[in-house]
């Protein structure tokens, strides 16, 4: 019944620290997690080597828990997408001027990503953000024709 007690407590405990308690930086708490949770595996070995299944089960299922909250968030390999963006914003990326055609802004855009295409040492968000302005460019201006 005790080890109810203190694995509950150790549960409150965690999970106040991580809601309002004393703010731990992300990584901070990834390293306090990870640690507590090999402490409980190891607890959890211990206990059922000595017959109390109980409690480690309990231990088992507090180590999961910890061990879930040592991973961050899923860091994304696709390029960001680019929110809309206003007319002036583009002209300024692109350095066109508001009389510009299109034979104007696709020259600006190849220009442009030819310094900023990733392949070439560039970003994926700059490139999405020049990409961004010649569609929105190429859209104000309508169709080809």
């Amino acid at each position: 019944m005790i080890y109810f007690l203190a694995g509950g407590l150790v549960l409150a405990v965690l999970a106040w620290m991580r809601r309002s308690g004393p703010r731990l930086k992300h990584r901070e708490w990834r390293l306090l997690s990870g640690g507590l949770a090999l402490a409980a595996f190891v607890a959890s070995a211990y206990v059922a080597i000595r017959g109390a299944w109980s409690p480690a089960v309990i231990l088992f299922l507090l180590g999961l828990w910890l061990a879930s909250t040592t991973r961050g968030p899923t860091v994304s390999t696709q390029a960001p997408q680019p929110q809309s963006m206003a007319e002036t914003q583009a002209r300024q990326l692109l350095g066109v001027g508001p009389q510009a055609g299109r034979t104007e802004i696709l020259a600006a855009y190849g220009r442009l990503i030819k310094l900023a295409h990733p392949d070439k040492g560039g970003t994926d968000g700059l490139a999405a953000q020049i990409n961004a302005a010649r569609d929105c460019l190429l859209s104000k201006l309508g169709p080809v024709g």
